[in-house]
């Protein structure tokens, strides 16, 4: 079985994982400070029409 890793920081994920959408797909994040920096992140490198 392979092990699920946040798709922020690379950590292991535990029980307490969050579900984040960027660009339209779900992702995996360990804490709201990695749900926020790839937010962040997204909307950064994002184009206009994206960010919807």
């Amino acid at each position: 079985m392979s092990e699920k890793t946040c798709a922020a920081c690379d950590c292991k994920l535990e029980s307490n994982v969050i579900t984040v959408n960027v660009g339209g797909k779900a992702v995996e994040v360990c804490c709201e400070e990695c749900a926020r920096s790839l937010q962040e992140a997204y909307v950064s490198t994002a184009g206009p029409k994206e960010r919807r």
